[in-house]
């Protein structure tokens, strides 16, 4: 019998959604015992649903791979938000000691953009057009204060991340005998 979507996400709260996929590239959802595609794997990231993706046969986490997939296609499909230079530029850092401070940085300051825009939506719920076309043109000063307040929190990761790349530097001379 197959459960409908209310009834697998509320039987139980918290636990981790299983999708496997077969060789034959389809994906299975075990909580609604249905095959599903990877639009409707958007659909669960865009409602915070957590889930991991496996392979029906090696049981290896493939969790990554769908969500680059799925990245690639919203990037051929419509407006891309990375440029060339962009993903040129992450590229550049694979293989480079700043690998892990980077995808760090990326993490945290995506993160706060993410905390940013749930705020701007919390505030602009009543906004009539023209009000929210002011809000989203920055020129109403609650625009303006969060841009700042994304800003600074920016600056901070940034500067965190400075932080800990002289401390992981100061350790390895010292490891070595060298101090500075």
């Amino acid at each position: 019998m197959q459960k409908s979507k209310a009834e697998a996400s509320s039987a139980s709260p918290g636990a981790v959604r299983v999708i496997k996929k077969y060789p034959n590239r389809r994906l299975y959802d075990t909580d609604t015992s249905s095959y599903i595609t990877l639009a409707e794997v958007k659909a669960l990231v865009m409602d915070n649903e957590r889930f991991v993706v496996r392979d029906a046969k090696t049981n290896d986490d493939l969790t990554r791979s769908i969500l680059l997939q799925i990245i690639l296609e919203e990037e051929t499909a419509g407006v891309p938000i990375f440029t060339e230079q962009v993903l040129a530029n992450i590229i550049r850092f694979y293989g480079n000691a700043m690998q892990d401070f980077m995808g760090a940085y990326l993490e945290k300051n995506v993160q706060i953009f993410m905390d940013l825009q749930h705020k701007m939506s919390e505030q602009s719920s009543g906004l009539n057009p023209e009000a929210w076309k002011q809000f989203a043109n920055m020129q109403s000063p609650m625009m303006q204060g969060m841009m700042g307040a994304y800003m600074e929190q920016s600056r901070s990761a940034f500067t965190q991340m400075q932080e800990q790349m002289q401390k992981s530097s100061e350790q390895m001379l010292a490891a070595m005998g060298l101090k500075r």
